[in-house]
């Protein structure tokens, strides 16, 4: 017999709040902050890996001088921004299997999804969609596909170039009789995942070639600063 497969939980509820205008859509965190096992550096908080680029990202946009520590004040300062900002975190995987405790998306299986559309139709001021990868097998867009795909839904191709830009027709439920619109137009914009593992594919992208060239020291971290910026 082998052995069991390791039960992947998301530890976090979805971050939202009926202001909330964006949200930002990843899977799971790494392993460790389901079994509570954190390092110093990691925050107990939705992309709070020491490893994670988001928050890094995030910090140097918006000059948030963060702390980057397991600490009550770290997470304070997270929800905080977040607040302010009107943006949502709600990460599509509920929970997975793993044969492998890692953080890769393409090792899990058995996927339970969370019904991104129910929390859609629930928070009417999200109009953005930020997933945090593309739509390779087991990235949140791709699941998200999948989601819409049961609704009878599907994205619509905005802008081809990376970031990629969708966007789709959110029906409103139709039991609200003062709801003047039958439907609703929701963006997605799938961002260069903010994981060291997508290094190579940003390596690869023309754009950052050129940028590289006329700058020596520009970096896959100033690429993904600079394509976060315009839709954070």
């Amino acid at each position: 017999m082998g052995k069991k497969a390791f039960l992947h939980t998301h530890p976090y509820e979805p971050f939202l709040f009926p202001e909330a205008s964006k949200l930002i859509v990843g899977t799971l965190p790494p392993p460790r902050f389901t079994t509570g096992e954190l390092r110093k550096e990691d925050v107990d908080f939705c992309y709070g890996s020491c490893n994670g680029m988001l928050w890094p990202i995030l910090d140097r946009i918006f000059d948030l001088n963060l702390k980057f520590e397991n600490t009550a004040e770290a997470i304070a300062q997270r929800e905080h921004f977040l607040k302010k900002q009107k943006i949502g975190v709600c990460d599509i995987v509920h929970s997975a299997e793993r044969e492998k405790i890692d953080a890769s998306d393409l090792g899990m299986q058995n996927v339970v999804l969370r019904d991104l559309v129910r929390y859609l139709q629930k928070y009417p001021n999200i109009d953005t969609l930020l997933f945090t990868g593309g739509n390779s097998k087991n990235g949140p867009e791709y699941f998200f596909r999948r989601q819409l795909k049961e609704h009878g839904l599907e994205l619509e191709i905005v802008s081809d170039e990376v970031p990629r830009i969708h966007q789709f027709e959110l029906p409103l439920k139709s039991n609200d009789m003062s709801v003047r619109a039958q439907s609703r137009t929701i963006k997605t914009v799938s961002l260069t995942a903010p994981s060291g593992a997508a290094n190579r594919a940003v390596g690869s992208l023309q754009l950052y070639k050129d940028l590289k060239r006329k700058n020596p020291k520009f970096n896959t971290f100033d690429f993904r600063v600079m394509q976060y910026r315009e839709f954070f």
